[in-house]
């Protein structure tokens, strides 16, 4: 697994790679908030090999550049997406997503035609129709979001990820990635993300979405107090093309970490013929 530095949009972040065939036509992992692109790792090596794959943190996330005085909205990180895809020279690409990383859809639904494949795990759902979580409604509210923020320590959120991932062994993983990065900007960043998305510019957000005709498989962990299960179903609809649906009974928020065999699942679904 290779990490190199790539500038998008004039600033700098983050990628890692692993090589494979198809090298003009990659898998593109977008994470989540409060995540990285390491929490792509386990799918990037069970990937190599069999197509090239790469991930990348969200400007503000990860080691990504802090820039003081940009606003991190749900506009600024589908703006910075696009310019990831660009700064690399990808006329096709296929979609991984998790979280906030369906922020990618929204370039995607610009030019629908680079689109391969999208495999999407328990995402923030780009409808009206969906209602934010209690961490996020807590981030949200002016003084009370900073505050959390400012007492933010592993140990709370190792408590936070009880409740989002049913199988306990897998939470100090979880948690040792959160905070590895977790400084000043992360945390503004953060805030900033919350703040400008709620419910209608979500609706907004995905007005698009139909024109991906792109085939779709989406692995929902049901157990996730995040969302809810019928926003995976949601995009049956939401999107243009083949969309298959599996729910995951027994899995939480990270759905791997509870269902390993969700890496298989999607590897196999991005190197089917």
């Amino acid at each position: 697994m290779i990490e190199k530095n790539v500038t998008a949009g004039g600033y700098q972040t983050r990628m890692l790679e692993v090589e494979g065939p198809r090298p003009e036509h990659p898998v593109v992992f977008v994470h989540g908030n409060p995540n990285s692109a390491d929490e792509w790792k386990p799918f990037l090596e069970r990937i190599e090999g069999k197509r090239r794959a790469i991930a990348f943190d969200m400007l503000g996330w990860g080691k990504s550049q802090r820039v003081d005085g940009l606003e991190h909205t749900a506009d600024t990180l589908a703006w910075f997406v696009k310019e990831f895809v660009d700064a690399l020279g990808l006329q096709r690409f296929d979609l991984v997503i998790h979280d906030w990383g369906a922020i990618a859809l929204v370039p995607a639904s610009w030019r629908p035609e680079s689109v391969g494949r999208i495999v999407a795990m328990n995402t923030a759902t780009l409808w009206s129709e969906y209602r934010w979580h209690w961490v996020a409604r807590l981030w949200q509210r002016p003084v009370v979001g900073e505050l959390l923020n400012a007492t933010s320590t592993r140990f709370g959120t190792l408590q936070m990820l009880r409740q989002a991932t049913p199988r306990d062994g897998s939470l100090p993983e979880v948690a040792d990635e959160i905070h590895r990065y977790m400084d000043g900007g992360m945390k503004r960043a953060i805030l900033e993300l919350y703040r400008s998305a709620p419910p209608p510019k979500l609706g907004e957000l995905g007005a698009l979405l139909g024109n991906i005709k792109a085939p779709t498989l989406v692995l929902w962990g049901d157990k996730d107090p995040y969302t809810q299960p019928r926003m995976g179903d949601y995009y049956k609809w939401a999107l243009g093309g083949d969309v298959r649906v599996e729910h995951l009974p027994d899995a939480g928020h990270w759905v791997w970490h509870d269902r390993p065999d969700a890496i298989d699942k999607t590897v196999e679904f991005l190197t089917a013929e």
